[in-house]
């Protein structure tokens, strides 16, 4: 009956702190300029205008969390090789070079700001982009 208790309140725990992971990355990508949120797929996705620039998997494909962002040619390839267990090539958009990363594990927040700043960039329109570039100083898109 304890251990019962013990695994319901690391299980809580657990989901705490993923949708704690979930908030950051939402507010990562809404911090950019005209980023907007919208459902796609049952998930939430973010937006650049209209090109999608990132969405969550939570749980959607398996049992895993993550999030999925459009990556330059190489990228997806680099990262998954050199740490499977944090980085995946994504179902459905991974041909075409996005980036899946897990949530459920110790996150590099630093990486991930990087991610969602490049896959914003490489999907906005010129206008956007250029803010984007404006309000960077090397320092990711939260300053």
């Amino acid at each position: 009956m304890a251990e019962t208790a013990r695994e319901g309140e690391t299980a809580g725990r657990d989901r705490a702190v993923l949708r704690a992971a979930l908030e950051r990355l939402r507010g990562l990508c809404l911090a950019l300029p005209g980023a907007e949120e919208r459902p796609s797929h049952g998930e939430a996705a973010w937006f650049a205008g209209r090109p999608m620039f990132a969405m969550t998997s939570d749980r959607h494909h398996d049992d895993r969390t993550a999030f999925w962002a459009a990556a330059a040619a190489g990228v997806q390839e680099h990262l998954v090789a050199a740490d499977p267990d944090r980085y995946f090539r994504p179902p459905y958009v991974g041909g075409r070079g996005w980036i899946g990363v897990y949530l459920d594990v110790e996150v590099d927040w630093r990486q991930v700001e990087d991610l969602v700043l490049d896959a914003f960039l490489l999907v906005a329109p010129a206008r956007l982009r250029a803010e984007a570039r404006q309000g960077t100083t090397g320092a990711g898109p939260t300053g």
